[in-house]
């Protein structure tokens, strides 16, 4: 379905100065449009708002039939016709050409120009004609490489672009004949050709294949035609015999088809190649994939074939990723890439847009009130003449295109609008006598010519059949009557001219609240992606224009769907983040009053409020705006206030406003739990520990872990990357700190918190720096191990537990609070807490170890150290070699940094009686089954 819009893309119109009625016409480049006409070709120049001014002009060796320029070597191609005979050539280097009476110099393809010849062919146009053995039909230049496809009754031949050195500061464009493509049973009327994808197209098929190179081998390769089984006759059942009979008697007709894919090798058309190439640094060696295969079946409705039921303007159009355009500018100037391929054709009442690259689609159909004549197709529009209209059509390639870039395109962070969104039309302009179109930049050519007007002539029939009746009026054409013509330039407004004309029309359905708003700034955001898709052909002041335009079509979209309630309001947020608004600035948006002056909010924008105070931004809304959103969800969604309330974005929130709308809730389940967490935390903002604590009584500690898992950011936010403890978590170290460890140890089981993430949190918390361990951080190192949470690593989890006591045992520095496990906790519940050596019971058995927290740290230091690093010291010291000493030395050394001062001599006499001995004999029998004498004696000696 197609929606129309009385808009107007159309701006400024000239008349093009030529002298004599256009056959053929092309644009190219930015400001280069050629007329054909007799043997003579006449180039204008066309540069924003002024007159179309002639540039020069040469003669060609025939009439032109077809015409085609190229951006890439800046050359002409042109078909053309003398004494029946058609001609192939390239016209090089015309810019140079300032007089028509200018020598000119007329060369072979691949002709080698001598060194000395250089200043010649620096300053000349030069002509390269190109020997074809069949007469050329038509031809098409790739956009991107510059190298030329021609067609020919059977076979397409491709001559690649190519530059000849001359000399170290010069050298001269030529092409190449590199391969030919042989193809039966299609006569190609028109073609198009872009980095190896070909159309062709005859009165009723269109064939797509893919030419790609050999990814292996450079070596040379027979090609052969393509075997297809079980082909599809191109008869349909008609045998030989019928097609010999005479065309008058009867009126055969294929069905119509549509091969996509690899199916698209089942049409029956053989598709062979012939590399030709003799340079090596052409790519020769191709192979075939077949991407479309379409066949139409002519109209026989009124018995009668008509010779206007044929296809027309097949056009391949590129388009180029230059940087999304949301990212950074500077991205906006990158170098082109090939980001997605289109292909368009059409019937005369009905055209059809394909997508080509990586999966063939059909992306839209247009139909057109009127029969068509010709169409171009740009990445912003697709424009249609009639008889006597000009058509305007939106299109859907920069939609495509950015799934191309990016298939996860709607998601919470960015959204484009759909494919598969209705085509309109913009508008239907009236010009009399259409017969031709060409576009290039924002140019449109027209060619108009007035069909001659019906003269009346009186004709006297011989005076013996005079009859009283009135004389015989017959309609003849004046033989001598010529009609009148014009070629007009038809410049298309800005893209944000015409953006802000669709936003302002679509004004006219915000307040019905229909899909229509939608549409029409979806279109209008369409068009903004698709010039900044385009923006090699803007100025850096049109770029920063349409980045602003840009965003400011994802405010409107946001709008739209915060509004209304669709399955599609979800997109509010990824269009809200696209638009750069802040969540303060779409709040102050979002005031929409009903008739009955009551206030209801939808879906989508209760669900960008939700996500947005969910991750965490750092914007703080103030007490009025934290205020507004409390009620919308108190109104809309009841069960999520708790989860609101704890958003850093809600700090400011009054405290007696969030407890009223607490207190309304209907608490059950889980909720419960999340509710009356965070009433004891808005009560600690009132001041209210009474209430506080009458809150945190009514659950049992496991249930409240629950809800702090349910809401983590009861205990931690996150404000511009910093971790914040709140106040809750704070009022725990102080009264809870074993629910306070339990919780955050239930956060890392269920991946709500990172290992690091609550290292930083307690060191925080306890007002540590970096360098210093609070005993709030060992205890959950030790519930870590305790528990065995699967993303822990043991050997850097003993690391952490073993060097705090250590420390704190060398130190003689007790742990800031108490610790929540004792050692025999610690034993009982954790399989790597071992029994306790006998020598270790003895030494914090002494009178000198009465400290209790050193003797704990030293027990607890018994699973970890003592287990681990003992023994491995003593395998180490009995494999002898070189680093054998070196090991012992190490064990002696971490002794006597342990034990320090008298505590020494008490572990010297513990050694010398032989515990210390027994137990590393244990320890090492345990680990090998063996005890060396030699290495018991060593020990006890130290």
């Amino acid at each position: 379905m197609v929606q129309l819009y009385n808009l107007h893309p159309f701006g400024s119109q000239q008349v093009v100065p030529c002298k004599l009625e256009p056959e053929r016409f092309c644009g190219g480049g930015r400001d280069a449009l050629f007329v054909a006409a007799g043997c003579k070709v006449e180039a204008f120049a066309v540069a924003g708002q002024e007159l179309c001014q002639p540039r020069c002009a040469f003669s060609t060796l025939g009439r032109v039939l077809c015409l085609a320029y190229s951006e890439a070597g800046d050359y002409l191609a042109a078909i053309e016709e003398k004494n029946k005979a058609t001609f192939l050539r390239a016209y090089v280097n015309w810019r140079s050409k300032r007089t028509e009476n200018c020598r000119v110099c007329i060369r072979m393809v691949g002709h080698k120009v001598e060194a000395p010849l250089s200043d010649t062919f620096r300053d000349q146009m030069s002509i390269i004609e190109m020997p074809l053995s069949e007469a050329p039909l038509c031809i098409s230049c790739c956009p991107v490489k510059g190298d030329l496809l021609v067609g020919c009754t059977n076979k397409l031949v491709l001559f690649s672009l190519k530059y000849q050195i001359i000399s170290e500061e010069f050298s001269i464009l030529d092409f190449e004949r590199s391969l030919i493509i042989h193809i039966d049973n299609i006569v190609p009327v028109e073609i198009s050709f872009c980095v190896g994808y070909v159309a062709l197209m005859s009165d009723l098929e269109v064939l797509i294949v893919k030419l790609e190179s050999d990814p292996k081998t450079g070596e040379s390769v027979n090609y052969q035609p393509l075997k297809i089984n079980n082909p599809m006759k191109r008869t349909e059942g008609v045998s030989n015999e019928t097609l010999q009979l005479d065309s008058d008697d009867f009126v055969i007709c294929q069905k119509p088809v549509e091969l996509l894919g690899e199916k698209s090798s089942q049409s029956g058309v053989s598709v062979t190649l012939e590399s030709t190439g003799l340079d090596d640094k052409t790519i020769k060696y191709y192979h075939v994939q077949h991407l479309l295969y379409k066949r139409f079946a002519p109209d026989i409705s009124s018995l009668v074939l008509s010779d206007d039921i044929k296809l027309h303007s097949l056009q391949l159009l590129p388009i180029y990723q230059i940087g999304s355009p949301t990212s950074d500018r500077k991205k906006l100037s990158q170098e082109k890439e090939l980001l997605s391929l289109f292909c368009f054709f059409s019937l005369p009442h009905v055209g059809y847009l394909y997508m080509v690259v990586k999966s063939v689609e059909l992306m839209s159909v247009y139909q057109y009130p009127e029969k068509s004549q010709q169409a171009v197709l740009t990445p912003q529009f697709l424009h249609v003449i009639t008889s006597n209209n000009l058509q305007c059509f939106t299109v859907r390639c920069s939609a495509a295109a950015a799934r191309e870039e990016d298939p996860y395109v709607d998601t919470t962070l960015k959204a484009c609008p759909p494919v598969s969104m209705d085509v309109c039309a913009l508008r239907i302009q009236l010009f009399i006598g259409l017969k031709a179109i060409c576009h290039f930049k924002n140019h449109i050519i027209l060619l108009t010519k007035a069909d001659p007007e019906a003269i009346p002539e009186r004709r006297e029939p011989p005076k013996r059949l005079l009859s009283r009746k009135g004389t015989n009026v017959k309609f003849k054409t004046p033989p001598v009557a010529e009609a009148g013509w014009n070629l007009y330039i038809v410049d298309t407004i800005s893209p944000v001219q015409l953006y802000k004309e669709m936003v302002d029309y679509s004004n006219t359905y915000k307040t019905a609240k229909t899909q229509s708003c939608i549409h029409l700034l979806s279109e209008a955001h369409l068009l903004v992606r698709a010039a900044l898709m385009d923006a090699s052909q803007l100025e850096p002041g049109e770029k920063a224009e349409l980045l602003e335009a840009f965003k400011e079509s994802c405010g409107h979209l946001g709008d739209c769907y915060s509004r209304l309630d669709t399955q599609y309001s979800h997109l509010a947020l990824p269009y809200y983040k696209m638009s750069g608004l802040s969540m303060a600035e779409v709040l102050t948006r979002a005031d929409w009053p009903l008739e009955d002056g009551s206030q209801k909010y939808e879906r989508g924008l209760i669900f960008y409020i939700n996500h947005s105070l969910d991750e965490n931004l750092d914007e703080e809304l103030s007490e009025e705006l934290a205020a507004k959103v409390v009620q919308m969800f108190h109104m809309a969604e009841p069960k999520q206030l708790p989860h609101i309330l704890c958003s850093p974005s809600m700090k400011n929130i009054n405290p007696v406003t969030a407890m009223n709308y607490l207190s309304k809730l209907d608490t059950s389940g889980f909720l419960s739990i999340l509710v009356t967490l965070t009433k004891a935390a808005v009560a600690l903002k009132m001041g209210d520990l009474d209430r506080h604590r009458n809150e945190m009584k009514s659950h049992p500690e496991m249930k409240l872990v629950c809800g702090f898992i349910l809401e983590p950011r009861l205990l931690i936010q996150q404000r511009r990357g910093q971790i914040i403890p709140t106040e809750l978590a704070v009022q725990l170290k102080d009264t809870q700190p074993g629910l306070l460890v339990a919780s955050v140890l239930g956060l890392q089981k269920n991946n709500k918190i990172g290992i690091e993430e609550a290292d930083s949190f307690f060191k925080v918390l306890c007002g540590k720096d970096k360098d210093t361990i609070p005993q709030l951080l060992v205890d959950l190192w030790e519930a870590q191990l305790v528990a065995g949470l699967p993303d822990v690593v043991l050997q850097e989890l003993f690391f952490k537990l073993t060097s705090q006591y250590i420390w704190r045992l060398s130190k003689m520095q007790p742990p800031d609070t108490i610790p929540l496990r004792t050692s025999e906790d610690l034993i009982n519940a954790c399989s790597h807490y071992g029994l306790i050596y006998p020598w270790v019971n003895v030494l914090i058995s002494s009178d000198s170890l009465a400290d209790k927290s050193y003797t704990e740290d030293l027990s607890k230091l018994q699973t970890l150290w003592w287990k681990k690093l003992l023994p491995e010291l003593c395998h180490r010291v009995k494999c002898g070699g070189e680093k054998g000493q070196l090991y012992l030395s190490s064990l002696k050394g971490n002794i006597l940094y342990l034990f320090e001062g008298r505590h020494l001599n008490n572990f010297r006499s513990i050694a010398k009686g032989g515990l210390f001995v027994s137990s590393c004999s244990t320890l090492e029998e345990t680990r090998t089954g063996v005890w060396r004498p030699e290495r018991s004696s060593r020990s006890a000696t130290y």
